[in-house]
């Protein structure tokens, strides 16, 4: 399964760099962490301590655009919804299609960390819960 996953990830990103198999199944190991998936994609969150994550998120570029990705944040904030107040994320500043993704369900740019992900910026997204 992490294999497949991973593959998902390669093809999805280039910055910030893929997650390879090991990393996922670290980070899904993790206290607090969820894994929500579909056929061509997957979404790994956690929420503790009232905060919620989406820590990362990749359809296959041969999927995108038939609401995969909107299934899984739908799912991440009903799952984060259940222990947290608040979800947060953060996206590289030139990936539009995922801002408007996450501005369509209720996430708004709250910060942003200069060259976050080697010269691109990360917006830094919140959602109440």
């Amino acid at each position: 399964m992490w294999n497949d996953l991973s593959a998902i990830h390669a093809a999805s990103f280039t910055h910030p760099a893929p997650w390879s198999a090991h990393d996922l199944q670290s980070a899904a190991e993790s206290p607090g962490v969820f894994l929500l998936r579909e056929d061509q994609g997957f979404l790994i969150g956690r929420a503790i301590a009232g905060e919620a994550e989406l820590l990362t998120l990749a359809t296959h570029p041969d999927a995108r655009r038939r609401g995969i990705g909107a299934r899984l944040v739908v799912g991440f904030l009903v799952r984060a919804a259940e222990t947290a107040d608040t979800a947060f994320l953060e996206v590289a500043a030139d990936n539009p299609g995922a801002i408007r993704l996450y501005t369509a369900h209720g996430f708004a740019e709250v910060a942003r960390r200069p060259r976050y992900y080697g010269g691109v910026d990360a917006l830094v997204m919140r959602c109440p819960l």
